[in-house]
C-alpha cells in the first residue's frame, strides 16, 4: 500500500472540505510569513542608512521628526539651522565628521539635496555613469530617479519649490546631470544630489557667477544668512554619545537626535502592529486546526468499511494511522507553499506601494532565516490536528466493523 499516493486520492475525495482547510490554513501561515519578511527588510533598511551616523543635529523639535527627514527622507525637516553653527560642530573634539544637508526642492516628487561629496562616500555609492559633481548646479541622481524620470547625462531640468510635487518651479536655474548612482539599495537611490552652494544659488536668486561679482561686504552679509537643514554627525568616540548631544541642546540653537534611540522607539511602537497581526495569523491557524480535526474525524467515521478492508488485506494499523497523518501532512506541506507565495507577493506589492509614497527598499521574494518557522507552524497544525483521529484509526478493531456492517 502507497501511503502517500492513497492519502493524497482521500485527501481530494472531499474537495470542498479540503478546499477550505487548505484556504484556512495558506490565510494563517500567510499573514505570519507576511510580518515576517516585511519585519525583517524594514529592520534592514533601517540598520543600513543609519549605520556610522551616530547624531543628526538640526533645528529645535520632534527628534523623530528629524531622524526621519535627515536619514530616511520620509517627513519634513522641523526647519533650517545656520551654516556658521554647523560648521563649528565640525570643531568639536568628539566629532570625527559632520555632513551638511540642505533640502527645499524636488524633482518629480524626488528630493534635491543639497549636500558635500562626503555623503554618497559615506552611504559607499559607487557611480553607474559620468562622474561626482564638482561646481554648483551640477545634479547626481539615485538609481530610482533615473529610471522614473528618464534623465540622461548631460540633460538639463529644473527643480520645484518643496519636497513634494506640485510647487512653484524654479524655471529659470536649470541644474545640469553630471553622474547616476549604481542602486545601492538605501535612502540614495530615491535622492538628486547636488552641491549645497546649488541649493543656496537657486533660493537666493543669483544667477551663476554673480554671487563672486557683488562686493566683499554684500558676500559676507549674504554668507552670514547662509542655512542648512540638518547635519549628519559621526563621532571619533563611543562616549561622545553621552556628552555631545547634551552639549548642543543645552549651549546652540539646535538639536541633536540620536537615530538608534529614535528608531528603536519607532520600531516598538510599529511592534504592536506586528503583534496584532501575529494574532490574527495564530487565530486563523487555530481556526484551520480545528476544521481539519474536524474533517478527519468525519473522515474515519466516514471510511470505517475502507479500513476494515486494508485491515482484511493485511495492513497493519500503523499505516491505517498514518493514512490519517499523511493526509495532514498533504495539507501542511501544500498551505506552506501557497502562504508563502501569497506572503511574497504582498511584500512585493507593499514594496511598490511604500517605494512610490515613502521610499522604504522592500521588495517580495525576500527570504529571512526566520521564514522557517512558517513550515513548522503548518507541521505543528497538522501533525495536532490529524493526532486524536490517526490516533482512532489505529485502535480500530476489525472484527467489531465487520460485524456492525
Amino acid at each position: 500500500m502507497n501511503v502517500r499516493s492513497l492519502s493524497w486520492r482521500y485527501l481530494w475525495s472531499r474537495p470542498l472540505a479540503s478546499a477550505l482547510n487548505l484556504l484556512l490554513l495558506t490565510l494563517g501561515l500567510a499573514s505570519m510569513a507576511f510580518v515576517l519578511i516585511a519585519k525583517d527588510q524594514i529592520d534592514n533598511a533601517f540598520e543600513r542608512d543609519l549605520a556610522g551616523i551616530d547624531a543628526v543635529v538640526g533645528a529645535k523639535g520632534s527628534p523623530l521628526q528629524l531622524i526621519l527627514a535627515g536619514v530616511f527622507h520620509m517627513d519634513v525637516p522641523p526647519g533650517n539651522v545656520p551654516l556658521a553653527e554647523v560648521q563649528a560642530l565640525a570643531s568639536h573634539p568628539q566629532v570625527a565628521q559632520v555632513i551638511p544637508l540642505s533640502l527645499g526642492d524636488n524633482v518629480a516628487g524626488f528630493r534635491i539635496v543639497g549636500t558635500h561629496t562626503d555623503y554618497p562616500a559615506h552611504h559607499r555609492a559607487a557611480l553607474a555613469q559620468g562622474t561626482l559633481w564638482t561646481e554648483p548646479m551640477q545634479a547626481v541622481l539615485g538609481a530610482q530617479v533615473a529610471r522614473a524620470t528618464g534623465l540622461q547625462l548631460g540633460q538639463a531640468f529644473t527643480g520645484s519649490h518643496g519636497l513634494g510635487a506640485g510647487g512653484h518651479e524654479h524655471a529659470d536655474m536649470p541644474y545640469t546631470v553630471v553622474g547616476v548612482l549604481a542602486p545601492c539599495a538605501c535612502v540614495l537611490d530615491r535622492l538628486v544630489l547636488t552641491d549645497t552652494a546649488s541649493v543656496w544659488q537657486v533660493h537666493e536668486g543669483l544667477a551663476p557667477g554673480e554671487f563672486e561679482s557683488l562686493s566683499p561686504e554684500d558676500r559676507e552679509a549674504i554668507e552670514a544668512e547662509r542655512e542648512v537643514t540638518l547635519a549628519l554627525v559621526r563621532y571619533n568616540t563611543p562616549m561622545a554619545a553621552i556628552g555631545f548631544p547634551r552639549f548642543v541642546n543645552a549651549t546652540t540653537r539646535m538639536q541633536a537626535a540620536a537615530p538608534a534611540m529614535e528608531i528603536t522607539r519607532l520600531l516598538s511602537m510599529v511592534g504592536v502592529g506586528t503583534r496584532v497581526l501575529h494574532g490574527m495569523g495564530a487565530v486563523l491557524l487555530l481556526v484551520a486546526a480545528l476544521s481539519v480535526f474536524i474533517a478527519l474525524w468525519s473522515a474515519v467515521r466516514e471510511r470505517r468499511a475502507d479500513i476494515a478492508m486494508l485491515r482484511m488485506l493485511g495492513a497493519p494499523p500503523a499505516k491505517v494511522g498514518a493514512l490519517l497523518l499523511c493526509e495532514a501532512l498533504w495539507l501542511a506541506l501544500l498551505a506552506s507553499v501557497l502562504g508563502l507565495l501569497v506572503a511574497q507577493g504582498l511584500s512585493a506589492l507593499l514594496g511598490w506601494w511604500w517605494m512610490a509614497e515613502q521610499g522604504l527598499a522592500i521588495a517580495g521574494w525576500h527570504w529571512p532565516a526566520t521564514l522557517a518557522a512558517v513550515p513548522l507552524a503548518a507541521l505543528g497544525v497538522a501533525l495536532l490536528a490529524a493526532a486524536v483521529p490517526a490516533f482512532s484509526a489505529y485502535r480500530v478493531d476489525v472484527t467489531s466493523l465487520l460485524q456492525s456492517r
